[in-house]
């Protein structure tokens, strides 16, 4: 396997530059109620923080279709967190040879859409380990609530990532890793990234679109209400249930 270095490059200019198994194998109405439960939970307790998510894309050539779709759909976050206290993101890219960037925090959907507009794929290999090293260093300046990482492939030893993965859980930030395709290497991995950090894993097709935004529009829900957000939840909805049960 090839084996790059873990020194992740911010982007200095602030700009462009169940198992969920189950929930995943299930209908997308259960998933589209689960998230409709999750708004109509209302706000959290006065004065809450808002939550933080560091929002991880595989940007090399392959992803270039699911790169479009994520632009399209980001917005869906921020929407279905603001009545629970809200949401920051930070968006975190790699692609090309070594190329892995992490833009400032944001706090609405258009700023994040300007950022992803500004970013087109390129030939690569992954870099994985660059973002889990990336996430263990941003909670260690600030917390942070949740990782997603959306990607097709891994590149990388699994072995190492999941060292990282492991550091990564004793800090309590859950990684939710939605796997495009069916390439088996990368399932193995996502998975130990996933139990490793208590977080969940799911698959999920291209054209899966409305899935993909409902799978992201509940993770959010969990980084702005966390799990006693998902536990009230949990007693209403069988996806909530799924989610909990994996986290454990």
């Amino acid at each position: 396997m090839t084996r790059k270095s873990d020194k992740l490059v911010q982007d200095r200019t602030g700009g462009s530059e169940k198992s969920l198994e189950e929930a995943g194998q299930s209908s997308h109405a259960e998933v589209a109620a689960f998230v409709a439960k999750a708004k109509a939970l209302g706000p959290g307790r006065a004065g809450a923080k808002r939550g933080r998510l560091v929002f991880a894309l595989d940007a090399t050539m392959s992803r270039q279709p699911t790169w479009d779709t994520a632009c399209h759909l980001q917005a869906e976050m921020f929407r279905e967190t603001a009545r629970i206290g809200g949401l920051d993101i930070q968006l975190v890219y790699f692609r090309g040879f070594g190329e892995c960037r992490a833009s400032r925090w944001v706090r609405d959907g258009a700023e994040l859409a300007d950022l992803m507009g500004g970013i087109y794929c390129r030939g690569g290999q992954t870099q994985i380990g660059k973002v889990l090293t990336h996430a263990i260093k941003e909670t260690g300046k600030a917390k942070v609530d949740a990782l997603v990482y959306v990607g097709d492939c891994m590149e990388e030893e699994i072995d190492r990532l999941c060292a990282k993965a492991g550091k990564l859980g004793l800090q309590g930030v859950p990684a939710f890793i939605f796997q495009e395709g069916y390439e088996p290497y990368a399932e193995k991995g996502f998975r130990e990234i996933a139990r490793l950090t208590k977080g969940a894993f799911c698959k999920f097709d291209s054209g899966a679109t409305d899935q993909l935004r409902a799978l992201l529009s509940a993770v959010a829900v969990y980084a702005a209400g966390g799990h006693t957000a998902l536990g009230d939840l949990s007693k209403k909805s069988n996806n909530a249930r799924l989610l909990l049960e994996q986290m454990k």
